[in-house]
């Protein structure tokens, strides 16, 4: 009797040694962020989120909610791994900034100097015109999107290009605005030409290995696998349900038999894009390594598509791969005019407000939504912005 009334006194000695022993969390929290975030999951608007904000120097809030698979129980963690998608689009701008202070290039230089295929492209009725990078990143080359058996078996980024040129274009270029995923793939095509690497390794060695974004990648490993957070829809009652990553069309993540996507396919965590951002937000510059001048940074987040309406929010703009906001409103409404950043496909987000010092970072994994325009990213926005002005 003496040893069954101990023994459990002692467990909870032990216990509570363990717990008291345990690192505590000690990312900093923000309010009303994760009540936000919660009343989104309740909903079934999303199985789980991590939200960051940080200013030019650090990091001010960084939390996660909810599950990155719901069967197996699995909490979402602040390191959890995301498909970013379109978000890859101001990386991949980057890149084509770098090349352009090393005079590699020009952003106003026709591709044909550089893909000699795409060097005179046509409209339907048959008028010719030569493409300029600027265009080509800021969505109004009229370029064609290519997929599906029209890029079978393709690889590489070069192995694109053939599809592209046998296509007319969509509209004379600079005459509208409209998303074009071809124009950023064959900018990231630009970069391997003119550095003499493959797009991964530029991005490596140039932009997410210096940053120390050591989970931003196009292809994962075993390591990184078990924290990828799973992509979820709803169903026809409402419920959230698995649904697998379509543009990795049925491989796995760690496939390296794909195409290096420069138009979004990269995977990476609230964290390391936190990195990029706060190297853009600081002028190009992070913990005294200069990745870009402040005049290139500037490039890219100025609006280059004059009055030319854009998607896929009201009031925005396009620079050189960034969206930008022009007159703030609905889902931008928390941000100062002159903000930068961009989507991803399942709901991912990513802004810089330049004017106020800060940026803010929503990662979730949700099909079959307005990512720019959902209700999450704006009371994420909203929320954070309201603590923020507060401090």
């Amino acid at each position: 009797m003496i040893l069954r009334t101990l023994l459990p006194a002692a467990l909870i000695i032990s216990l509570s040694l363990r717990l008291m022993a345990a690192p505590p969390d000690s990312s900093p929290k923000l309010p009303g962020i994760d009540d936000k975030m919660l009343d989104a999951i309740k909903s079934n608007e999303t199985s789980g989120a991590v939200t960051l904000v940080l200013t030019r120097d650090k990091i001010v809030h960084l939390s996660a909610v909810g599950q990155a698979d719901s069967a197996k129980n699995l909490p979402m963690k602040e390191d959890s791994i995301f498909w970013i998608a379109s978000m890859t689009k101001p990386i991949t701008a980057t890149a084509i900034m770098m090349m352009q202070e090393e005079g590699k290039l020009n952003v106003d230089d026709p591709i044909g100097k550089y893909i000699p295929e795409l060097a005179e492209m046509k409209t339907a009725d048959g008028k010719a015109f030569a493409i300029t990078l600027r265009q080509m990143l800021s969505h109004t080359s009229g370029m064609p999107d290519v997929g599906g058996a029209e890029t079978a078996g393709a690889k590489t980024l070069a192995d694109l290009v053939p599809a592209i040129a046998r296509k007319p274009l969509n509209f004379a270029p600079s005459s509208k605005w409209s998303y074009c995923q071809s124009g950023i793939n064959m900018a990231g095509r630009i970069v391997e030409i003119v550095s003499g690497q493959s797009l991964p390794e530029f991005f490596n060695k140039r932009i997410t290995g210096p940053l120390g974004m050591k989970d931003t990648t196009f292809y994962l490993s075993e390591a990184q696998l078990p924290r990828l957070a799973l992509s979820y829809k709803k169903n026809k009652e409402g419920k959230l349900e698995e649904t697998p990553n379509f543009f990795l069309g049925g491989k796995s993540p760690t496939d390296r038999d794909r195409v290096p996507m420069a138009n979004g396919g990269l995977f990476s965590t609230a964290s390391d894009y936190g990195r990029f951002l706060q190297m853009a937000l600081s002028g190009g510059t992070l913990d005294g390594h200069a990745y870009l001048k402040p005049e290139s940074i500037k490039a890219m987040t100025t609006i280059t598509t004059g009055d030319l309406q854009t998607g896929f929010t009201p009031g925005n703009g396009w620079g050189i791969g960034w969206c930008i906001v022009k007159q703030p409103q609905g889902v931008t409404a928390s941000l100062s005019p002159g903000s930068a950043g961009h989507g991803g496909a399942y709901g991912t987000q990513a802004w810089m407000d330049p004017a106020k010092g800060r940026a803010y970072i929503l990662m979730i994994q949700r099909s079959g939504i307005n990512a720019d325009g959902s209700s999450m990213r704006q009371n994420f926005q909203d929320a954070a912005a309201a603590a923020m002005d507060k401090k």
